[in-house]
C-alpha cells in the first residue's frame, strides 16, 4: 500500500457512534432485538436506508415494510445488522466512486444485491457460514471509497473508469497498477484502523489472495471471491461475470448446483426493478 493511501486512512475520523454500538451489539451475547431497534432507530439515514433495502425487488416481500420492525423481523439480525453498518461506512465517507462509474447509492445496490446472492445461495446448504459472511460480502468493496477519493484527487478517476471497464475482470490488477493495493485490502485496512473485528479484518483482507489465506479464513474468502466476481461493479450479475463466478465455485469445492439456483433467483426479482 503506497504512502498516499496510508495517510487517507490515518487521517480518516473516528468510528461512527453508531458502528461503536452495533459492533458492540454483534460482540454481546444478549441480541435483545429492543436494544438493536434503539440503535438503528438514532440513525434516520440507517432507517431510510433498511427500509429502501427492505422494499427493493431483491426481496420481493408481499406488503410493503413501512417500519425498523417490520423490516428486522422480515431481514433478520444479521442482514440488518449488515445494512445498517454498510449505510453508516458509507455515510462516514463524503465521496462518490466516480472512479467505478457509480455513486454511493450504486454501492450500496452491490452491497445488497452481494448479500442476497450469498444468503439465496448458502441459506440452505450452510447456515453458519451464510450468517457469518453476511457483513463481510456486504461491506468488502468499502475501500473503494477511499480509491476512488484517491484517484480524483490525482485527477485519473475518469482513466481508471475506462480501464476497468475495458478489463473488468483485471479491477483488482488494475487497482493494484495504479494504488498498489486491491479495495478488499484498503478495506481490511480501514476495519483495521478502526478496531472492529479480526475475522472481518481477515476474512476481507483474503478474498483478492486466496492463495496466502491462513486455512481458518479460506473457504470464508473463497466464498466472498465468488460474489465479488458475479456481482463485478462495471455490470452485476452480468453472462461472461456469472460464468467466471461458477467456475470459480467449481474450483474452490463449493456447492454449484444452489448457486446456479440462487442466480437464477435473483435475476427474475431484478427483472421486476
Amino acid at each position: 500500500m503506497n504512502d498516499i493511501l496510508s495517510k487517507k486512512i490515518d487521517s480518516l475520523p473516528p468510528l461512527p457512534k453508531t458502528i461503536i454500538d452495533l459492533e458492540e451489539f454483534k460482540k454481546s451475547s444478549d441480541k435483545d432485538l429492543d436494544k438493536l431497534l434503539v440503535i438503528i432507530n438514532q440513525d434516520p439515514l440507517i432507517v431510510a436506508t433498511l427500509l429502501k433495502v427492505a422494499n427493493s425487488a431483491m426481496f420481493g416481500f408481499n406488503n410493503k415494510v413501512e417500519t425498523s420492525s417490520r423490516a428486522l423481523h422480515l431481514l433478520g439480525v444479521n442482514f440488518t445488522l449488515s445494512i445498517a453498518f454498510g449505510s453508516a461506512i458509507k455515510n462516514a465517507f463524503d465521496t462518490e466512486l466516480k472512479a467505478y462509474g457509480i455513486n454511493a447509492d450504486g454501492f450500496l445496490r452491490i452491497a445488497n444485491m452481494s448479500s442476497n446472492l450469498l444468503s439465496t445461495w448458502l441459506g440452505r446448504v450452510d447456515h453458519e457460514l451464510k450468517e457469518e459472511l453476511l457483513l463481510p460480502v456486504f461491506l468488502l468493496e468499502t475501500g473503494r471509497f477511499i480509491l476512488s477519493s484517491v484517484a480524483a484527487d490525482n485527477g485519473k478517476a475518469e482513466e481508471f473508469y475506462k480501464e476497468i471497464k475495458a478489463k473488468p475482470f483485471e479491477i483488482s490488477s488494475i487497482e493494484k497498477d495504479y494504488f498498489n493495493a486491491t479495495s478488499t485490502q484498503v478495506t481490511s485496512s480501514i476495519f483495521k484502523y478502526w478496531n472492529l473485528s479480526e475475522t472481518l479484518i481477515a476474512t476481507i483482507g483474503y478474498a483478492d489472495d486466496i492463495d496466502n489465506c491462513p486455512d481458518q479464513y479460506k473457504k470464508n474468502a473463497q466464498v466472498l471471491q465468488v460474489i465479488k466476481t458475479i456481482c463485478n461493479v462495471t455490470n452485476p450479475l452480468e453472462d461472461e461475470f456469472i460464468e467466471a463466478g461458477m467456475e470459480k465455485a467449481k474450483a474452490f469445492g463449493l456447492d454449484t448446483r444452489s448457486l446456479t439456483k440462487a442466480i437464477e433467483k435473483m435475476q427474475d426479482r431484478l427483472l421486476d426493478e
